[in-house]
């Protein structure tokens, strides 16, 4: 393992420094860095499938000169896992980049924007594999102003450099508390290492404890983009490279999931009240529906994408919140299951929205438009993009045999087993989480068949879409890799389980690979088969035998085929664009049953013939949806922060002989203190 690590930080090195070296060949730069990268991800996938399977975690460390910083590194199961993820998805990206990152040739240096990527994909790959809380902080750090710089490419755009402004305050604001949560270990533990936080000396106070579980879901949560936490994404993402934007979606919010899972089962070893566990559920389940819901009113193709990632992290802190309800009370079984479906959902939903996002980049590659009122009729121009972006479509959607199904559907069982806690009213809350997270399926393929609908199907809206072709093989390979993987993590759940069941066991306490998987891992159950248990292998081959079946009987019963050609009825008139769905029409009926919680602005303009005040000149519909967090949560708190900076700049008068009085003020107030 220790050669296969050696050479996946060689190989991102090399990706970062090469194309520095061949100025001037664009094509050449392109190839190294984003070769490199690929490489790179080839041999990430290798390491993390290796750490999953060793019996002892790699370690290694490296002493620097700075006090209480060391440079180390732990390869466990859980960080072998998200190098793993962070891999697969980073692999798929690179491959994509080669023919995707010609759009920004002439305006954006490739050079800078391929070395980016490789510095970006290596930072996550440490934040995961770092073993001190002072190393991974600078980690941490390295990874939010790389994604930055990446999200404000373009930054001569309208609102892009807003946009990566925007984020970099909220990705330092979660820092800070990140940053105090370490700091309440180091007081007890005096060291910054990993291995003293697991193993303290004394237990830290029930009272620090609850503090560091705070600090850690506000600083991880604002990364992740949990509710209230996550205005940023629907502002970086759509502003990021399509492949950047995948990447971050992806992976990087998920490094957040993984620090959460380190602090909350390792670092505190899983000690905690069941008030932890409830507020991890409650956040989770309010993260899923809003996130949806306001991603149903987008037509920003990378906004709608951007919402669906707020609702995927819900969905995945719904699984570790009823794991964390289950290990309070001493169920291990169910909450190793519930951790088991968050970690399934975090790989899966790493597959398939990297996939939707790789799939919103070729459509604006393809129509150089995100509007998708401006799509329509791609399916035919784009049929490798569009067969592509409805497996992520009804994967993200859960329905069955995807890998979102899969795991969502272990999210519900362990939701639904609810009924062996002790308290009542755990026993009423965890199923009314599992109907949040039932309208917030139904919401998910609302969502998907207006995004794929409207975009791929019908006629052409606008000239972008009637000219469009197909993208590069390249992008075509990286979207059909994870394609690939949405498949393969779909169907083989039996694949999957016992290697997460190795991450799960230690936390928990427990392995439950073998009570999960029945019938040779042809059968998925929530511990036990009497309670449910389903097959994505044998559903699949259903749905394949029962459409065969159909075409077979049509064949054998009916006539020889054959093919007609002529329009489609259209009461008399010629079809146009004008009368087809549009993805506003298709929202209204949504909008209008959850109007209290949008708010929505509508205005409708109409002019009039002269002739006569019954016939229509012209028409015209806005409607916009009011940003309630913004409004009444970011809005007012940055007005106070201005309002005081407002007042503090009295004590800025321009005199030196000032400046130095509050300096020496200071040292005397703090001498006094010491002493």
């Amino acid at each position: 393992m220790s050669t296969l690590l050696t050479i996946l930080l060689a190989s991102y090195l090399l990706g970062g420094l090469l194309p520095l070296c061949v100025p001037g060949r664009p094509h050449l730069q392109n190839l190294l860095a984003h070769g490199c990268a690929a490489g790179a991800g080839v041999v990430g996938i290798a390491l993390g499938l290796a750490g999953l399977l060793a019996a002892d975690p790699l370690t290694g460390s490296f002493s620097s000169n700075i006090p209480y910083l060391t440079f180390a590194f732990r390869l466990d199961p859980l960080a072998a896992f998200f190098v793993l993820t962070i891999s697969l998805v980073g692999l798929a990206a690179s491959i994509y980049a080669l023919g995707y990152v010609g759009e920004f040739s002439g305006r954006v240096s490739l050079t800078l924007l391929g070395s980016l990527l490789n510095g970006f994909l290596l930072s996550m790959t440490l934040v995961v594999l770092a073993d001190n809380g002072f190393f991974f902080l600078i980690l941490w750090e390295a990874m939010s102003l790389l994604s930055y710089v990446l999200v404000v490419t373009e930054h001569e755009k309208p609102g892009v450099r807003e946009a990566g402004l925007f984020y970099l305050i909220m990705t330092h604001v979660g820092t800070a508390f990140i940053i105090l949560t370490f700091l309440i270990f180091f007081q007890e533990t005096g060291s910054f290492s990993f291995d003293s936080f697991r193993h303290p000396d004394q237990r830290l106070p029930e009272g620090l404890r609850s503090i560091a579980f705070f600090t850690a879901l506000i600083g991880f949560g604002a990364k992740a983009g949990i509710v209230p936490l996550h205005v940023w994404l629907p502002y970086a993402h759509p502003a990021a490279p399509s492949h950047v934007s995948a990447l971050m979606s992806g992976v990087m919010i998920k490094t957040a999931i993984y620090a959460l899972i380190r602090v909350y089962f390792d670092f505190l070893d899983g000690e905690f009240p069941w008030w932890w566990g409830f507020t991890v559920l409650v956040i989770g389940a309010v993260s899923a529906l809003l996130g949806v819901m306001y991603a149903l009113m987008e037509h920003d193709l990378k906004s709608l994408l951007a919402y669906h990632s707020v609702e995927n992290i819900g969905i995945i802190l719904l699984g570790i919140g009823a794991g964390m309800i289950f290990h309070t009370y001493g169920l291990h079984e169910l909450a190793a299951l519930g951790l088991l479906a968050g970690l399934y959902h975090t790989i899966n939903h790493a597959a398939f929205k990297a996939l939707l996002f790789l799939g919103a980049g070729a459509l604006q590659f393809a129509t150089h438009t995100r509007n998708i009122e401006e799509y329509g009729g791609l399916l035919r121009r784009m049929p490798w993009t569009g067969a592509f972006f409805l497996i992520g479509a009804v994967s993200i959607a859960a329905l069955p045999p995807t890998n979102g199904f899969v795991s969502e559907w272990l999210v519900f069982q362990s939701l639904f087993l609810s009924f062996q806690l002790p308290t009542l009213f755990l026993k009423l809350i965890l199923p009314i989480a599992a109907a949040m997270l039932a309208l917030t399926g139904a919401l998910a393929l609302a969502c998907f068949a207006k995004a794929f609908g409207m975009s791929f199907l019908a006629q052409p809206r606008s000239s972008h879409a009637r000219h469009a072709t197909e993208v590069p093989v390249s992008m075509r390979i990286g979207m059909g890799l994870l394609a690939g993987a949405c498949v393969v993590l779909g169907l083989a759940p039996m694949l999957v389980v016992p290697l997460l069941d190795r991450i799960t066991g230690p936390l928990t306490g427990v392995a439950i690979s073998s009570k999960v998987l029945a019938l040779d891992g042809w059968v998925v159950a929530p511990v036990t088969v009497e309670f449910s248990s389903i097959s994505t292998p044998v559903l699949a081959a259903l749905l394949v035998g029962a459409g065969a079946l159909g075409l077979l009987f049509a064949r054998m019963m009916g006539k020889p085929l054959r093919a007609r050609y002529y329009k489609t009825w259209g009461c008399g008139l010629n079809l146009t664009p004008r009368m087809e769905y549009t993805a506003t029409g298709f929202a209204q009926p949504i909008k209008q049953v959850f109007e209290t919680i949008y708010q929505p602005t509508v205005k409708l303009e109409t002019e009039f013939l002269e002739q006569s005040k019954y016939f229509i000149k012209h028409q015209r519909f806005e409607f916009h949806i009011e940003p309630l967090f913004e409004k009444y949560l970011y809005t007012p708190v940055v007005t106070f922060l201005l309002a005081i900076a407002d007042r503090l700049r009295i004590i800025q008068a321009g005199s030196l002989h000032l400046y130095l009085t509050y300096i020496f003020v200071t040292l005397v107030l703090l001498l006094l203190w010491a002493g």
